[in-house]
């Protein structure tokens, strides 16, 4: 079902990009370059990203081979490259086709380097992965390191400034704003130093969470916020320091939308999502 889904997300970019070429000639050749010369996503993917994190002295040739090779070997990262577009589109008022987030968005680019790097990381190509962290932070001013794990259908909204260390563990389906930091307080060295991010979870613009903590499936957290200690399932927080300002009833949860959610953290106290 997979293969059958971004086949047809595929076809999809393709006809919107033949339109759009004749709508905008000045945009043909960039049109071409990056999609219509491919013969699916993935290969348009790996295109798109070793053009962006390649260098004076690490070709995109060498990379884009590389980005090649791990794509079709692992059906796994294709399900998340799936699952991370159809969140988009899901979550994002302002993007109405798969066009714009696979050619546009910096945040759906830099989760796809990252999980990437944390594919080369986790076969112990240390040194490649840390170089595709460099870039990425340099190119889309995203900083994850590759050792974080980070599950699918996840969106990095604007994105810039979002910094996620290295034992985090993001689960499914969390919208990231920009700004946001998953940090260590810098009081200890212990294995785990990073937060956990429960399923489901919307952190606001420019939330600061810190240590070794976890926030709770379906958490809200205030935009501008810091959080320090563990937060339960179904809350939202906000403030300096962050807390629970209301609680949802999770039997609700499935039933409401992802705006409805994040204007529930604009209506507290007056905190914006950031959106």
């Amino acid at each position: 079902m997979c293969i059958v889904e971004i086949s047809e997300i595929w076809n999809q970019i393709r006809v919107e990009v033949s339109y759009l070429s004749k709508q905008e000639p000045i945009l043909s050749n960039f049109y071409k370059n990056n999609i219509l010369q491919h013969k699916n996503i993935t290969h348009a993917l790996s295109y798109i990203l070793s053009n962006k994190l390649s260098s004076s002295t690490v070709f995109e040739n060498n990379i884009q081979e590389i980005f090649n090779d791990i794509y079709l070997n692992n059906i796994s990262i294709l399900k998340m490259i799936l699952t991370d577009l159809k969140a988009i589109l899901e979550r994002d008022p302002s993007v109405n086709n798969y066009l714009v987030p696979f050619l546009y968005l910096k945040g759906f680019h830099a989760l796809q380097s990252y999980r990437l790097s944390h594919y080369l990381w986790n076969l112990k190509k240390t040194s490649l992965s840390l170089y595709l962290q460099s870039r990425m932070s340099s190119v889309f001013s995203v900083d994850i390191h590759p050792a974080a794990l980070i599950g699918s259908g996840v969106m990095l909204d604007h994105a810039t400034g979002i910094v996620i260390g290295e034992t985090a563990i993001v689960e499914d389906d969390v919208s990231i704003f920009h700004s946001v930091t998953l940090g260590a307080t810098g009081k200890n060295f212990c294995k785990n130093r990073h937060p956990i991010i429960r399923k489901g979870v919307i952190i606001g613009a420019g939330a600061k969470i810190l240590g070794n903590i976890e926030v709770g499936m379906q958490s809200k957290i205030g935009a501008g916020s810091i959080v320090l200690n563990n937060i339960p399932s179904y809350v939202t927080v906000a403030g300096v320091p962050a807390k629970i300002v209301s609680k949802l009833d999770s039997k609700k949860i499935s039933s409401k939308t992802y705006e409805d959610h994040a204007l529930s953290i604009t209506n507290s106290l007056g905190y914006g999502a950031g959106i």
